[in-house]
């Protein structure tokens, strides 16, 4: 069997079920959302069971940091639907950045909450191209449809696409295979010298690449718990970062020199 990101969430769902997986603080220092692992597994099969129809297709994911995104992406990999993690845009913000990433990447539905949901439908009804999305709100879907079972994957089988942040250009996007993010898992986990004793801290946004990769996907892949906050938490007050390290006791965390 190949070895995959679903497969592992899985069997760490079946066998360690209680494991706290994740545990977010939205202000940066209270414990706002905590997910185990089998939480997180049911949680992602609730949402995959509703994407089946969309098997091979291109998701946006538009969340705010937090829980909800770690749910869409996983409830992706689940439904064998390839995520497109992206920042939710703005209300007054240009959506040529997004644009150019839904043709690139040719999205046919964007998975969301209710409250960004709320905010860009009627907005985007008046734009040809975001009209043609089927917007999903995730937090909406109270229920696994029956006999749902994740898809079985290769490691040459599409996982997601990362595009670049677009602040110096047209956004870029790579595709990553399965087999592509376990080999990175496993050298960052080598790197780092990573068990399941270990214990992350990070604010990085979770749409972006180091956020998504180190401190969502290399703590499921490895079995230690991530603790997370808003970038916006730590901009506005950058202690914050350093008490949540020293808190849970932290042996990873990093982020950009300006972070410093």
């Amino acid at each position: 069997m190949t070895i995959s990101l679903s497969n592992i969430l899985t069997d760490r769902a079946q066998y360690q079920s209680e494991k706290q997986a994740y545990i977010f603080l939205q202000d940066g220092e209270n414990e706002s959302a905590i997910l185990t692992y089998g939480e997180l597994d049911n949680l992602a099969r609730r949402i995959a069971s509703h994407l089946q129809s969309f098997k091979g297709e291109r998701a946006l994911l538009l969340y705010p940091s937090g829980l909800e995104f770690i749910m869409a992406f996983f409830g992706c990999l689940y439904a064998g639907v390839i995520a497109v993690p992206v920042y939710p845009p703005r209300r007054n913000q240009k959506l040529s950045r997004l644009l150019s990433i839904v043709n690139d990447a040719q999205a046919t539905i964007a998975l969301t909450t209710t409250s960004i949901l709320t905010d860009i439908e009627q907005k985007w009804a008046s734009d040809a191209q975001l009209a043609q999305l089927e917007l999903v709100a995730t937090d909406t879907i109270e229920s696994q449809k029956k006999d749902f079972v994740p898809i079985s994957v290769t490691s040459d089988s599409l996982a997601f696409l990362q595009y670049t942040s677009g602040s110096t250009g047209t956004p870029k996007g790579v595709m990553v295979t399965h087999g592509n993010i376990i080999h990175n898992q496993q050298i960052i986990q080598t790197a780092f010298g990573h068990s399941e004793k270990s214990i992350g801290v990070g604010w990085l946004p979770l749409f972006h690449d180091m956020g998504l990769i180190g401190h969502v996907l290399q703590p499921i892949y490895v079995g230690f718990p991530s603790i997370l906050m808003p970038p916006l938490a730590f901009l506005q007050k950058p202690i914050s970062w350093l008490k949540a390290i020293s808190k849970y006791r932290a042996t990873t965390s990093g982020g950009p020199n300006f972070a410093y």
